[in-house]
């Protein structure tokens, strides 16, 4: 038998306590809603393929394509017609492009460098993050310069890191986003910009990137050979939290305007004590594998894909994110909001 003997039993004094009056009907339930998902949250990441490329359907990534250069602005124009803000660009480059140093992350007729011209030449007012980091760069798929035992080096990768990111200030990018790890590199990286006039160039810092095996997808997308590569002696260890929020504090002492937390729901713990502790927005990035695992499960019929995709937006926002960067962006614009 129960411990009580009728309903009633429930009251707390004089009051029976009947939290489900609240969830009543779907007009209460909206009024008492404690977080909400919009188009304002959302930076859709984009991969920039060289000109004279074909559009290359990423078969990891469903629904996802390497965007040739010369087609970019129609996939621009779709994403401001959906009310998307932010983009977030990757390159693809030609692999004759790529060496030991990343020299072409530099370069001012680079693929990225003219794709920020590009689109902000037809569409002023889209906010375009550009990841800084080596990978896309490198032959070898390493986030930086790496010496002769394959470990990267930090200040040298910083130097190359500085001019890459004014590089892309110069084509008229709105954020920086290192997603390289280095250790000092967004005080480098401020400095480097203002002593240069770009004081209203922005970073996004990739301040709690983790050691994850949710990236295979992107590796992909980027071609950059890096799918087996081992990273963690610059990317965090997932068993780690208080080196996270160290990180988040160093980038935001060393002038990061925004922080991330990368990946997305296996670290909504950690974006949540990262955000009580910090006064800047807080980004983070459902990343390419939890997107394919979504669009798998949905292809089986495991998963109603609306209401999980939209599950999973509610949980980073609840956790205290203010962006979320992920691939699903214009899905769910055309599908959800």
């Amino acid at each position: 038998m129960s411990s009580y003997q009728s309903i009633k039993d429930l009251q707390i004094g004089h009051t029976q306590i009947r939290p489900r009056r609240l969830r009543l009907n779907q007009q209460i339930r909206d009024l008492v809603e404690e977080n909400t998902l919009t188009k304002k949250d959302l930076i859709y990441p984009i991969f920039v393929s060289e000109p004279g490329t074909t559009k290359f359907e990423i078969q990891s990534l469903p629904g996802i394509s390497r965007i040739p250069y010369q087609d970019i602005l129609s996939e621009i124009e779709e994403i401001n017609q959906l009310g998307i803000k932010g983009i977030m660009l990757f390159p693809v480059i030609d692999k004759n492009k790529k060496d030991l140093q990343g020299k072409e992350s530099y370069n001012s007729n680079g693929l990225m460098q003219n794709t920020i011209r590009k689109i902000k030449e037809q569409f002023p007012n889209l906010v375009i993050f550009a990841d800084i980091a080596l990978d896309p760069f490198t032959t070898h798929g390493h986030d930086g310069i790496t010496d002769q035992n394959n470990y990267v080096l930090n200040d040298e990768t910083v130097d190359v890191l500085c001019k890459q990111a004014l590089s892309y200030a110069a084509a008229g990018v709105d954020f920086v986003c290192p997603s390289d790890m280095m250790d000092g590199r967004i005080a480098a990286i401020r400095h480097a910009l203002d002593k240069e006039g770009f004081i209203n160039t922005s970073i996004l810092a990739y301040s709690a990137k983790y050691a994850s095996a949710f990236y295979g997808p992107f590796r992909e997308a980027v071609a950059s050979g890096a799918r087996g590569l081992d990273k963690k002696t610059y990317q965090l260890n997932p068993a780690n939290c208080l080196e996270a929020i160290k990180e988040a504090k160093l980038d935001i002492e060393e002038g990061a305007d925004i922080i991330m937390v990368k990946p997305g729901l296996p670290y909504l713990d950690i974006l949540t004590k990262i955000k009580q502790q910090v006064d800047v927005p807080v980004a983070i990035y459902q990343v390419s594998g939890e997107y394919s695992l979504l669009k798998l499960a949905a292809s089986h019929n495991l998963i109603d894909e609306k209401s999980a995709v939209y599950e999973t937006m509610l949980a980073m926002k609840r956790a205290g994110a203010n962006l979320i960067v992920t691939y699903y962006a214009k899905w769910i614009c055309q599908n959800i909001l």
